[in-house]
């Protein structure tokens, strides 16, 4: 492998392997539980390194990684090549036609940015610092998802460099890119997507936060207030205890929490109302709801920005009803061995409807989704986090309909074929596998959340 490293094309941007100055940089992400270790990292600064790293990959017979921001990876290389995407960062808003092409790796943030001095907001998540394509071809629930649906539902194009090295652009009506909205980086790297943006110049919104004593009846009031929101209101209920340390303002430090995080695309006035019988469940800690440009939407959820370790799972649940809000405070809550931040996210709503696209992100009967997050680390123990979060899944299980890949977080243990299959409806995946033999027939792009070839064995790492 050493040798065929040695014969490398006209990359424009940087090359690295293990050992020199800047590998460590170029290899690192948000997750830092592990990291990817590839035999030859390429920092692409345009499609065409993409496809040169592409293609000397296959030439080679070494699979291939992509990352942008490692938020949400999943395994992690040991050799192959690794295409790191952080310096394709340009974004350019039409604001005629409402549409963005964003490169493959931009932030949210700045497509953010970008489009707010246009009066208009693209589909983005709960933290300005996750890649914005990523994000999308993983599905993306964001903070108007109820209103407008899965990101991936409002792509119009997508420029995707397959396993034989050419760069395809490909839209709606192309079987391709179904496919490669929900699946991730299965069937190619993406360079750049075009999206649609939506004329949402502000939002109401913020956190209620109850302590412990009033934590479980918040949520249980959340619970039976989601089943009359409208759809312009998307809202999550996390419990978590705050950390017990001096950067923690000292009411919240220690305590374990009810948080209710509010989305409405609307005005405050609307919002007040709507939140009144929430605020009635008693004192908060935390009352930051407010009317705020779209540019300031970080702050309904104030997602960490400094990378961290962590694992998650999830259960996307058709109903969620008392046994199963139950289910959660006996299993992860403030009596659970395991630090446990669960966030529980109302979905319905836009969300249930599919576009003519045919993407593959399935599921969509889920009213809910609940999912369960640690950080291991020293004094963690890596085999009691899994079987905590075992247990919930298995709690849940009457109402659960499968489960998203967007928010499984966890090196290989948690994407395996077994559980990639069930982010699928069966058919999707069949379809998924087929299109796969097709375009990558040698599983090039198997680090990750795999979907096989079809008719092929199983997949090396």
């Amino acid at each position: 492998m050493a040798n065929t490293t040695r014969r490398l094309p006209p990359f424009t941007g940087p090359v690295l392997r293990p050992g020199d100055p800047g590998y460590e940089e170029e290899v690192s992400g948000f997750q830092t539980a592990y990291a990817h270790r590839p035999s030859l990292a390429v920092g692409a600064v345009d499609a065409e390194d993409v496809r040169l790293a592409v293609t000397h990959a296959a030439e080679h017979g070494l699979p291939v990684a992509v990352q942008a921001t490692g938020h949400g990876l999943s395994v992690a290389a040991d050799g192959g090549v690794l295409v790191s995407t952080r310096r394709m960062t340009d974004v350019h808003v039409d604001p005629a036609t409402r549409t963005a092409r964003v490169a493959a790796g931009a932030r949210w943030g700045t497509v953010i940015e970008a489009a707010a001095p246009h009066g208009l907001a693209p589909l983005a998540g709960s933290s300005p610092t996750v890649g914005a394509v990523g994000y999308t071809l993983g599905g993306g629930i964001g903070l108007s998802a109820r209103r407008f649906g899965y990101a991936a539902d409002h792509v119009r194009a997508l420029e995707v460099v397959t396993a034989d090295g050419r760069l395809h652009r490909t839209g709606p009506g192309d079987e391709l890119f179904g496919a490669l909205l929900g699946s991730g980086d299965n069937l190619g790297i993406v360079t750049a997507m075009e999206v649609d943006l939506f004329p949402v110049p502000s939002i109401y919104g913020g956190q209620l936060v109850f302590d412990a004593p009033l934590a479980q009846e918040a949520v249980e009031t959340w619970r039976q207030w989601t089943a009359e929101a409208p759809e312009e209101l998307t809202s999550t209920a996390v419990l978590f205890r705050f950390p017990d340390l001096p950067a923690v303002p000292a009411p919240l430090r220690g305590r374990y929490t009810a948080s209710l995080r509010i989305a409405l695309d609307g005005p405050a006035e609307r919002g007040e109302r709507l939140v009144a019988p929430l605020r009635a469940v008693g004192e908060r800690l935390v009352d930051d709801l407010r009317e705020m440009p779209y540019a300031e939407s970080d702050t309904i959820h104030r997602e960490p920005a400094t990378p961290h370790a962590y694992t998650a799972d999830n259960a996307l649940l058709r109903a969620f009803p008392p046994e199963a809000l139950r289910a959660v405070f006996d299993t992860v809550g403030p009596r659970s061995p395991v630090d446990c931040v669960v966030d529980v996210r109302h979905l319905g709503g836009a969300l249930r409807r599919r576009g003519p696209a045919r993407v593959a992100v399935d599921h969509r009967e889920a009213e809910y989704v609940v999912r369960v997050i640690s950080f291991p680390g020293p004094g963690t123990d890596p085999d009691e986090i899994r079987e905590r979060h075992a247990l919930l899944r298995g709690a849940l299980e009457p109402w659960t309909v499968g489960h998203s890949l967007a928010f499984l977080y966890g090196d290989g243990e948690r994407a395996d074929e077994a559980r990639t299959r069930a982010g699928f409806e069966p058919d999707t995946y069949e379809r998924l596998a087929a299109l796969k033999a097709v375009h990558d027939p040698h599983n090039l792009f198997r680090l990750n959340r795999n979907v096989r070839p079809a008719g092929a064995g199983p997949a090396t790492r």
